[in-house]
């Protein structure tokens, strides 16, 4: 069984992509071939070391392959997905993982098609509180996300009208210079395209050479029923648009279910207190309580009805994602205790207590409290 990627980088299964990164980082110069010269064994066992963490990095990287790892495991990638050793086992190359370290280091961003930096707009994330109902039925939003949106001007080009980017001289549109440091070729962001590969001589007006603009976009996003707390939904390509027409990021929307004022959450099932009267628990009858779906449903209260019993109501509950299956509802009795009663009243209730014994639990109570301290 091969070890959990989380672990292997030793991050928590929440960890952020910069914390992942970081692991990464921390953990490739450490097993890096290069810094353990010795013995045979010692760089074998560093060499397979680095493969491993590199491979973890790889799958968690990227949303999409770290949301298949967290569903399906490392299940997600067997038949002829990357593993430590590179697709239809091919060599590994150590430059090409270590690209992301140097990277970081002399502050290039990330890599693109021949080394260009990757002009991909930002992800976004914006927090949604919906009601209970709601994650119940499912419902689709409207949200407002303040954002960038490709120049309409210039096309996302960045270059104004008539004319168009030029190949930068310096790197000659590859967007990256190298540089020999000792064992390393270290790539970095070119200093005079800043990485894009093209050079602007008359910029857009409208977007200032960016080929974006800042702009609220308003999208409607699906709830699906049974969605609890924290779930996360992702739209594709409704992120930041990338610059000169880059492509877009994606927008994550974090959901927080509302508390409710008369029902609580516990997974997929509905717990619901009811109150009732002392004469329903000692006479019992018929009560009709509220569901999540609009309508009432009727529970039989059988004489002699202690507070705290519960009784269960057959999918009732909150639906469950991607099935076709529903939680249940617990109503919870709680017996009231008369209050501001008239002196008629509380006569009655003497009487009443003087008729006979009615309350067996509590009488057995106090017959074993006299029985422990011998009468």
């Amino acid at each position: 069984m091969s070890q959990d990627y989380y672990e292997l980088l030793g991050v928590s299964r929440t960890a952020s992509a910069d914390d992942i990164k970081k692991a990464f980082r921390k953990l490739a110069m450490q097993h890096h071939p290069d810094r353990n010269r010795g013995d045979k064994e010692s760089e074998k066992e560093s060499e397979k070391k680095f493969k491993a963490v590199n491979h973890a990095y790889d799958i968690l990287k990227d949303p999409e392959k770290r949301a298949a790892y967290d569903r399906y495991g490392a299940a997600a990638f067997e038949g002829g997905g990357a593993g430590p050793n590179g697709p239809q086992g091919q060599g590994f190359d150590f430059g090409s993982v270590f690209g992301d370290i140097f990277d970081e280091m002399f502050g290039g961003g990330g890599r693109g098609r021949g080394g260009r930096t990757d002009t991909r707009g930002q992800d976004l994330r914006f927090n949604l509180e919906i009601t209970l109902e709601q994650a119940y039925g499912g419902t689709d939003a409207t949200v407002r996300v303040p954002s960038s949106v490709s120049c309409e001007v210039c096309q996302g080009s960045g270059a104004e009208a008539g004319s168009k980017p030029q190949t930068c001289p310096t790197c000659q549109g590859r967007g990256r210079l190298r540089a020999q440091q000792g064992f390393f070729t270290v790539e970095r962001a070119c200093h005079t395209c800043h990485g894009a590969g093209q050079i602007i001589d008359k910029p857009c007006r409208t977007c200032a050479g960016q080929g974006r603009v800042r702009r609220d976009k308003t999208l409607k996003v699906n709830i699906p029923a049974g969605v609890e707390d924290g779930t996360r939904i992702r739209l594709s390509g409704e992120g930041e648009a990338g610059a000169r027409g880059g492509p877009a990021g994606d927008l994550y929307v974090f959901l927080s279910v509302r508390r409710h004022q008369l029902f609580e959450r516990e997974g997929a099932d509905i717990h619901c207190r009811v109150p009732i009267s002392m004469v329903q628990a000692t006479l019992g009858g018929n009560i009709e309580v509220p569901t999540l779906d609009g309508k009432m449903a009727r529970i039989n209260i059988p004489a002699g009805a202690q507070g705290g019993h519960q009784f269960r109501l057959r999918a009732k509950g909150m639906p469950i994602v991607r099935s076709t299956q529903r939680g249940d509802m617990y109503i919870e009795i709680n017996v009231e205790t008369p209050t501001n009663l008239t002196s008629k009243q509380k006569e009655l209730l003497k009487e009443f207590e003087k008729a006979g014994k009615t309350s067996p639990e509590s009488e057995g109570f106090f017959s074993k409290v006299k029985e422990m301290f011998g009468g």
